[in-house]
C-alpha cells in the first residue's frame, strides 16, 4: 500500500465516531417520521420470536397436563406468526424507502462539496478521484446502512429477550453461549477492517477498468479504434484491470471463507452442548418437557440475535469505513483560500501580473518564471509561444483555477485572491482550447454560458449570429431546441430519437464561442485557440467577427496562427515560462526576435503552398 494509501486509510479509521454521527444525521434528517416508524415496527417485529417462543413452551406444559386450556395460547400463537410473517415485509418496504431518501440527500450534498472546491487541484489529483469513488459508492450503500440500523436494532431487543429468557433457565449456559460468541465478534470486526483495506487498494484498478470501458464505448474514440485496430488491445487493457481486483477481491473472499467455517463449528458446538444439557436436565426432572422447548428456541434465539449483531456490527464498520472517505469529501477545505467578502469590480484600469511564478507541485519544474504582463482596460492583448510555454496555465491562474506559487495577480490594483472566486468569474467570458461540447440542446449548449440567457432567444441569436451559427442552427429540426447528441434521448424526443443531430468539429468550435459571446457584458474575454477547428474561411469571419467583438474591450487572445494575432494591440511572447519580448506586430517583426522568426516561418509555409 502506498504512503498516500496508508494515510488516508488511518483517517478513516479515526473518523469512525464522526461516520456514525454523520450517517444517523443524515438518515434521520432525510425521514424522521419514516425512521420513526421503523423504530417501532422494529420494536414490535423483535418482540414477535419471543412471544412465539414463550407460548409454545406454554401450550406444550399444558397440553402434557389433564385439563390443561390452551385455546388462548392457540390464538396468541396465531397473532404473532402472523405478526412474524407480515412484519419483514413492511419493515423491508420502509427500509428502502428512508434508503432512497438518504441516498438522495447524501448525493446532493457530496456535489454540493465538489462544487465547493474552488480550482482545479483537486480534480488534478488521483488520490482524490480514488477517494471521491469511494465516497460516491458510499451514498450508494446508504440503503444498506439503514437495513445496518434496522438489523442491528432488531439483533438487540432479540438478544436482550432471549437472554432474559435462557437466564430463567439457565444462568451458567447463558454465559457460554455470551463467551462464545466474543471469538467471532473479534474475528468478523478484523474482516471488516480487512475488506475496507482491500476496496481502497483496489480503487485504482476499477477507475483505470472505468477508463477503458468508456474508451471502448464512446463516440470520441470510436473512429480511431476502429481504424487502429486496438480494439483488442484495449479490451485486454481493461481485462486485466479487472483481474487483478478480482485477485485481491479472491483472496479476501478466501480469508473470510477460513475464518466464518471456524465460526460456524464453534456455534455448532455451543448448541449441541446446549442440547446434551437440556435433555440431561429433564431426565433429571429439573426441566419440564415446555422448558426443554423454551430452552431450544432461546439458544437459538440468542445464538441468531449474536449473528445478526455481530453482522450488522461488521457490516456497518465496513459501511463506516467507506463513509469515512464521504466524510472527508463533503468536509474538505476549498482546494484555494478564498473570501466571501469584497467584489470583484468593473475593470477600469486593467489587469497586471507581477513577477508571478508557478509551479504545480514542489515536486514539478516551474511553469512560469517570473512573468511580468500587463493587459490594460479596453485593449486586446495576444499571447503567442510555443507549446509548453505555459500560455493555458497563465489562463487558468487569470481565472483563478491557481494561485501563483509567487508574485501577484492583479484586477484593478486589486489581488485576485481578495476578489471571490465566483465573483471573479463572473466578470469572465472565454473560449477554451479543450472546450466541452455537452450532449445537450442547441439551446443549452449556448445557455449554459448565461443561464439567465437560456430562455432570450434574442440573446440566443444574437450570440449564434456573432458566432456564425444561427442560420445552421435554425434550420435543425427543432431549430435551437434541438438535442446535439445521439447518445441520449431527451425530453419531448423520446419518441423520436433521430431528430438528435451531431455537429461537425467546427460547428462545435462556433458553439463554443456563440457560449462565450452570450455572456456579452463580461469586462476580460479570453480567447483561448478560438479558431483551431475551423477552416481557413471560417477563421478569417469568425476572426474578423471577434474583432468587432473585442473593439474597445478587454480581450487576451492565444493563438499558435501569428497570422490572427497581427492587430492586436500588444503581443507578448511567452518562452519556457518568461514573457521574451513584447510590442505591436510591427514593432516585433521590426525586432527580428523569435516572433519575426515563427511569423515568417508560417508565411513562407503560406508562401509555398500558392
Amino acid at each position: 500500500m502506498s504512503a498516500v494509501a496508508k494515510r488516508d486509510l488511518r483517517v478513516s479509521l479515526r473518523e469512525q465516531r464522526a461516520s456514525i454521527a454523520e450517517a444517523l444525521s443524515l438518515i434521520w434528517r432525510a425521514a424522521s417520521v419514516d425512521v420513526t416508524v421503523l423504530l417501532l415496527l422494529t420494536f414490535v417485529a423483535a418482540a414477535a420470536p419471543i412471544a412465539t417462543a414463550w407460548l409454545t413452551k406454554l401450550v406444550i406444559d399444558r397440553l402434557t397436563t389433564p385439563g390443561g386450556a390452551v385455546a388462548e395460547l392457540a390464538l396468541g400463537l396465531a397473532v404473532t406468526g402472523l405478526g412474524a410473517a407480515v412484519l419483514p415485509a413492511m419493515l423491508r418496504h420502509l427500509r428502502a424507502h428512508i434508503g432512497r431518501a438518504a441516498n438522495l440527500a447524501a448525493t446532493e450534498r457530496l456535489f454540493v462539496a465538489v462544487g465547493r472546491q474552488v480550482g482545479l487541484r483537486a480534480f488534478e489529483d488521483s488520490a482524490f478521484h480514488d477517494r471521491l469513488r469511494l465516497a460516491q459508492g458510499a451514498t450508494g450503500r446508504i440503503a444498506e446502512l439503514v437495513d445496518g440500523i434496522g438489523n442491528g436494532l432488531g439483533g438487540v431487543l432479540s438478544l436482550v429477550g432471549f437472554v432474559a429468557s435462557l437466564l430463567i433457565l439457565s444462568p451458567v449456559m447463558t454465559t457460554v453461549v455470551l463467551l462464545a460468541a466474543l471469538p467471532a465478534l473479534v474475528a468478523e470486526l478484523y474482516l471488516a477492517r480487512r475488506r475496507a483495506s482491500t476496496e481502497w487498494n483496489i480503487e485504482k484498478y476499477y477507475r483505470r477498468e472505468f477508463f477503458y470501458i468508456q474508451l471502448l464505448t464512446g463516440v470520441a474514440a470510436a473512429t480511431e479504434i476502429r481504424l487502429f485496430g486496438i480494439g483488442a488491445f484495449l479490451r485486454a487493457r481493461m481485462i486485466g484491470e479487472r483481474l487483478s481486483a478480482d485477485a485481491a477481491i479472491r483472496r479476501m473472499d478466501l480469508r473470510e471463507l477460513r475464518t466464518q467455517a471456524g465460526l460456524t463449528v464453534l456455534s455448532a458446538g455451543v448448541a449441541g452442548v446446549g442440547l446434551w444439557w437440556a435433555i440431561a436436565a429433564a431426565r433429571r426432572g429439573e426441566l419440564s418437557i415446555g422448558d426443554v422447548s423454551m430452552f431450544l428456541a432461546a439458544v437459538g434465539g440468542v445464538q441468531s440475535a449474536l449473528g445478526t449483531l455481530r453482522s450488522s456490527i461488521t457490516g456497518w464498520q465496513a459501511r463506516l469505513l467507506a463513509f469515512a472517505h464521504y466524510i472527508a469529501v463533503v468536509t474538505a477545505e476549498p482546494d484555494l483560500p478564498h473570501t466571501e467578502q469584497g467584489h470583484a469590480p468593473t475593470l477600469r484600469q486593467g489587469i497586471e501580473l507581477r513577477d508571478v511564478w508557478f509551479r504545480y507541485s514542489d515536486d514539478h519544474p516551474w511553469v512560469l518564471r517570473g512573468v511580468n504582463l500587463t493587459i490594460p482596460h479596453g485593449c486586446a492583448v495576444a499571447l503567442v509561444g510555443l507549446n509548453g510555454a505555459g500560455k493555458s496555465t497563465l489562463v487558468k491562474l487569470l481565472c483563478r483555477m491557481y494561485d501563483p506559487t509567487r508574485g501577484q495577480i492583479l484586477w484593478d490594483e486589486t489581488d485576485l485572491r481578495d476578489i471571490p472566486p465566483a465573483m471573479l468569474r463572473e466578470r469572465i467570458s472565454a473560449v477554451f482550447q479543450d472546450h466541452m461540447n455537452y450532449d445537450m440542446t442547441a439551446r443549452d449548449n449556448i445557455g449554459l454560458g448565461d443561464l439567465s440567457a437560456r430562455h432570450d432567444q434574442g440573446r440566443m441569436e444574437e450570440a449564434a449570429a456573432r458566432a456564425g451559427l444561427h442560420d445552421t442552427l435554425a434550420a435543425l429540426p427543432r431549430g435551437y431546441d434541438t438535442p446535439l447528441t445521439r447518445i441520449f434521448v431527451i425530453g419531448d424526443d423520446k419518441d423520436d430519437p433521430a431528430t438528435g443531430v451531431v455537429l461537425s468539429g467546427g460547428q462545435w468550435q462556433r458553439l463554443a464561442l456563440a457560449r462565450a459571446f452570450v455572456r456579452n457584458d463580461r469586462d476580460l474575454m479570453i480567447l483561448d485557440e478560438p479558431s483551431s477547428g475551423l477552416d481557413p474561411e471560417a477563421e478569417h469571419e469568425i476572426h474578423t467577427r471577434m474583432r468587432e467583438y473585442r473593439e474597445d474591450r478587454t480581450s487576451l487572445l492565444i493563438s499558435h496562427r501569428l497570422s490572427a494575432v497581427r492587430d492586436a494591440d500588444y503581443i507578448a511572447v511567452l518562452d519556457d515560462g518568461r514573457i521574451t519580448e513584447h510590442g505591436s506586430h510591427d514593432v516585433l517583426l521590426a525586432a527580428g526576435g523569435s516572433y519575426a522568426r515563427l511569423f515568417r516561418l508560417q508565411a513562407a509555409g503560406y508562401q509555398e503552398a500558392l
